[in-house]
């Protein structure tokens, strides 16, 4: 049996070392980043098997993601597409407070994913089946493939996770909006924003909000409000997280970390409330460094957010 089985596009990913608009940028660092890639990572970190499934170029690219997901203990179902290049991800810092993300990914060879290059019995033999919104905002045939997943999950009794992830460049409010409703109903655990649960359904206030998206299908509802914490409704109970007070240096990748922490706990059977902990304290992590994915914890680092008062491990 498989724990997690997730697909989507992995991007390369340019990052500006030099704070500014990114015409002055002279040097980058070169690696990858992609919202389903970065949840499959988390969860293998935190002691649990993951999958990923993808198309990539077949360029030095598509061998970086390749290499480096397997690295990092994934099972990589990467194919190759000599017909499309691997999609790239330029990141640069505005301000010192102020991301500046863009892609170029318009017929990259993730967004030529496809049903059939998912393997039924993979999804099948799965505990989870991990999707995200991007997914089918990239093309038709990228939506396809996730109704075509969601469905097999759904007749086997896989646990469905759905991050929405909502990307104003990838598609409108109205579109997405749209097309989360038709799905949400199939969905056994739905991720989003205060701001992105709204495309959904138009509730002012988080536990309203909650309790409305519960309504449509999902039995765990979790809300994130960044550096103020999170809540689940799971069940009918609601639970609140604190949030852990870290210093951000790289905000992106911090959502995929937290939907990493509570499906790695949920995998292990734990309690919600420490699901929610652990998800929390995951996606704190992400944000303490640059990178999409390069924080992301270990079990044992999960303690090291109650450090000393001096901030200094001996």
């Amino acid at each position: 049996m498989h724990e997690l089985v997730t697909f989507g596009e992995t991007m390369a990913l340019f990052a500006a070392r030099r704070t500014g608009p990114l015409r002055f940028a002279r040097d980058f660092d070169l690696g990858l980043g992609g919202a389903e890639s970065n949840v499959a990572i988390g969860v293998a970190r935190l002691g649990h098997s993951a999958t990923w499934v993808g198309r990539v170029g077949a360029d030095e690219f598509g061998d970086l993601i390749r290499s480096t997901l397997a690295g990092e203990g994934v099972d990589v179902r990467a194919i190759p597409d000599p017909a499309a290049p691997t999609g790239l991800m330029i990141k640069g810092r505005r301000t010192a407070d102020l991301i500046d993300v863009r892609y170029y990914r318009k017929d990259s060879a993730g967004s030529r994913l496809r049903a059939a290059d998912l393997d039924p019995e993979l999804i099948r033999s799965a505990r989870v089946l991990h999707v995200s919104a991007i997914t089918p905002a990239l093309s038709e045939s990228a939506r396809d493939a996730v109704r075509h997943a969601i469905a097999e999950a759904r007749a086997a009794g896989v646990l469905v996770s759905l991050d929405v992830n909502y990307r104003r460049t990838l598609w409108t409010p109205e579109e997405a909006g749209t097309w989360l409703r038709e799905t949400i109903g199939n969905v056994d655990v739905l991720f989003a924003t205060e701001a992105e649960g709204r495309l959904i359904v138009d509730v002012k206030g988080p536990d309203e909000l909650a309790k409305a998206l519960a309504a449509l299908g999902p039995r765990h509802v979790l809300v994130k409000f960044g550096a103020k914490g999170a809540m689940e409704l799971s069940e009918g109970v609601v639970r609140r997280a604190e949030p852990y007070q870290v210093t951000e240096v790289d905000s992106v990748g911090a959502g995929d970390a937290f939907a990493a922490g509570w499906l790695a706990d949920w995998l292990a059977g734990a309690e919600p409330g420490e699901r929610l902990s652990t998800a929390c304290a995951a996606g704190a992590f992400a944000v303490t460094s640059q990178g999409d994915w390069e924080s992301l914890p270990r079990r044992a680092d999960l303690g090291l957010l109650r450090r000393p008062a001096d901030g200094v491990s001996r």
